[in-house]
C-alpha cells in the first residue's frame, strides 16, 4: 500500500488464516512492515499466519503508515526458519530499504554474482540474494547523492533495467520500497489452473473523491479515511476491477499516486551481475 496520508492497516486473523497455512499452501512465515518515514517497523515469523497471536495482535495495533509491504511465504528454496521470511530489510543511504518477492530463480548464483560483500544474504533463498544484487546497482546511485534523495526517475531505471536481466531466470513479482517510492514489478506467477504466466500483479487506485476500499473480506483492515490510495497485490483482494499490470512493466508510486510507469524493456548488453 502507498497512500498520501497514514492510515491504519491491520490484518484479520480469521480470514488471513486461509492464505497463510489453514487452506492454501502459504503456510511457511509471513511479515510485514512499516513505515515512518526513512524508517520502518518489520514484523516476520517463520511460523504459519494462522497460528499467530502476533497476526492477531496486529489486526488491532498496526500503527498507521502511508507505506505498507506484506509477504506471506510459501517455501521453494531455503529452509523454513526467520532468516528465509520477506520482506528482506537493509540500509541504504540512511534509510531502510525493504524488498518483497513472488516466484522462483533457480540458479541465481551461479547465473548473477554479487560484485562486493557490502549487501550479502543473511538466509539461502533467491530472493534474497536478488535483493542484494539490486542494492548493489542502488547503491551506486545513492553513494552518489551524498545524503540527498536521488530522483524518481533515476532510481525507477536502476529498478527496470534490474528487472529485465533478473527475470529471464524465472518468476520476478516484486514489491521495493526505499521509503520514498513503492516500486513494483509484474511478471509472472502460478495460475489457479498450475500454469506459469502473467499477470503476476494487479493494482487499484483510489482517490478521496472515490468511495473507500472495503477489504474486510479478503484479510485486510484499513481506517476509512479520505486520500489518495494504491494497493497492490498479487490477485484481486475485492470484486472490484483491479488493473492488470502488464508483464516486465515497473510501476513507481509515491504519496498514494501512480507516479510512472516503465514498460517492459529488454537487455540490450551482456551482464553477469
Amino acid at each position: 500500500m502507498s497512500s498520501r496520508y497514514p492510515t491504519s492497516v491491520g490484518f484479520s486473523l480469521e480470514t488471513l488464516a486461509r492464505r497463510g497455512g489453514q487452506d492454501g499452501p502459504h503456510k511457511d512465515g509471513w511479515g510485514v512492515a512499516y513505515y515512518e518515514d526513512k524508517d520502518a517497523l518489520l514484523l516476520r515469523e517463520s511460523s504459519p499466519a494462522a497460528a499467530s497471536d502476533l497476526v492477531k495482535f496486529m489486526e488491532k495495533n498496526g500503527p498507521p503508515s502511508k507505506l505498507v509491504i506484506s509477504h506471506i511465504r510459501h517455501a521453494i528454496q531455503g529452509e523454513k526458519a526467520l532468516r528465509n521470511t520477506q520482506p528482506f530489510q537493509r540500509e541504504l543511504g540512511g534509510r531502510a530499504h525493504v524488498f518483497a518477492h513472488n516466484g522462483n530463480l533457480p540458479g541465481i548464483e551461479d547465473k548473477r554474482r554479487l560484485v562486493s560483500h557490502r549487501f550479502t544474504p543473511v538466509g539461502e533463498t533467491d530472493s534474497e540474494f536478488a535483493f542484494c544484487c539490486l542494492l548493489e546497482r542502488l547503491a551506486r546511485l545513492w553513494d552518489g547523492a551524498k545524503g540527498k534523495l536521488p530522483s524518481v526517475e533515476s532510481r525507477l531505471q536502476i529498478v527496470s533495467d534490474f528487472a529485465a536481466r533478473f527475470r529471464s531466470l524465472g518468476p520476478l513479482n516484486f514489491v521495493y520500497t526505499d521509503g520514498d517510492t513503492l516500486f513494483v514489478h509484474a511478471h509472472r506467477r502460478v495460475q489457479s489452473d498450475g500454469g506459469i504466466r502473467a499477470p503476476g500483479l494487479h493494482l487499484l487506485v483510489r482517490s478521496c473523491s472515490e468511495q473507500a476500499v472495503d477489504l474486510s473480506k479478503s484479510g485486510v483492515i484499513m481506517a476509512p479515511v479520505a486520500q489518495e490510495l494504491v494497493l497492490v497485490a498479487s490477485v484481486p483482494l475485492t470484486s472490484e476491477p483491479w488493473e492488470r499490470i502488464g508483464e516486465g512493466e515497473v510501476v513507481a508510486l509515491t504519496q498514494g499516486l501512480v507516479w510512472e510507469r516503465m514498460p517492459n524493456v529488454q537487455t540490450t548488453s551482456r551482464d553477469s551481475a
